[in-house]
């Protein structure tokens, strides 16, 4: 197994939702053993903290939910995520999704610096399509890939100088998608699986594709897990429940895939809310999750008591 180095960054946004919880999420990653887990893997962890946003002023707005303090987190993370992909793997305790607003902009410029192409694989119910303009509840938890992508109206936000290409986007695990996002989803060339195509063909076949596609580029590979891609019977600590989610299984089989691909070279793990969990099991299938993406085997898997 190849060793990383492992950057932990604490990111304890709630600013992309009205639902408040999500910034106690990198304590309780901490809590459940998250660096124990990657340094018994035999990774080398740096712990850097939390990250604060950039200076703002926060204004009313008649729609959008905290739009100055998204864009302050949108600034101090971008620069945080480029620097720490210069030293190693980062990992991302969020917070909620807007996290990656930031988090994917960091890893778009460090990939234009190295000079290869930028990936992202999201694990999710949700496309996260919208704009700031096509957003109907305001939560701009919704908008990351429509932002990182080049859509427009994102007024305020640093310019996405390189957005990423939709043919190196692959959303899996989709259940909630409203009918502007599937409308403007469907004039993409966006690979995005929804559960009816993981429950008639598998989730290994289209993940599989996607790995292939990102090894023949050469490219870099950001991942980010959405507790909300998981079924909430197995991880309730999220704002944004959706039945029919993956299960604990499919879980670990993205986790393992993507080791065994070694590809992955940044990831976020958002919108766990420790206010709503059962006795830490989410945060705790969170970070089992993630030792499986950092080469723990079934067989090394240790029981859980609840």
């Amino acid at each position: 197994m190849t060793q990383q180095h492992c950057i932990i960054i604490g990111a304890p946004l709630d600013s992309g939702k009205s639902n408040k919880g999500c910034l106690m999420g990198p304590d309780a990653y901490r809590t459940a053993g998250l660096a124990e887990a990657l340094r018994d893997l035999g990774h080398t962890v740096v712990d850097k903290g939390n990250v604060a946003p950039a200076p703002f002023v926060a204004k009313e707005h008649p729609k959008l939910v905290a739009l100055e303090e998204t864009i302050g987190w949108t600034e101090s993370l971008a620069d945080v995520s480029e620097a720490a992909m210069k030293e190693g793997l980062p990992i991302f305790l969020g917070g909620d999704h807007a996290l990656s607003l930031g988090t994917v902009l960091g890893t778009l410029r460090h990939a234009q610096s190295v000079n290869r192409p930028q990936f992202v694989l999201w694990l999710d119910a949700h496309t996260d399509f919208h704009t700031p303009k096509t957003t109907d509840s305001g939560n701009l938890h919704g908008t990351p890939l429509g932002y990182v992508t080049g859509r427009p109206d994102f007024d305020g936000f640093p310019v996405v100088e390189h957005p990423l290409p939709q043919d190196n986007l692959a959303i899996i695990g989709l259940r909630s998608v409203d009918p502007a996002e599937r409308a403007a989803m469907q004039e993409t060339t966006v690979t995005h699986v929804d559960m009816r195509q993981i429950d008639e063909s598998g989730i290994a076949t289209p993940l599989a594709a996607f790995l292939d596609k990102v090894a023949a580029a050469n490219g870099l590979l950001h991942v980010s897990l959405d507790v909300d891609f998981l079924d909430p019977a197995v991880a309730p600590a999220v704002g944004t429940t959706v039945p029919g989610g993956a299960t604990v299984r499919e879980g670990h089989l993205v986790m393992e895939m993507l080791h065994d691909s070694g590809l992955m070279t940044s990831l976020d793990l958002v919108e766990l809310n420790p206010f709503l969990d059962d006795r830490g099991r989410t945060a705790v299938l969170m970070v089992d999750l993630c030792a499986s993406a950092f080469g723990r085997r079934v067989f090394d898997r240790p029981t859980r008591t609840f």
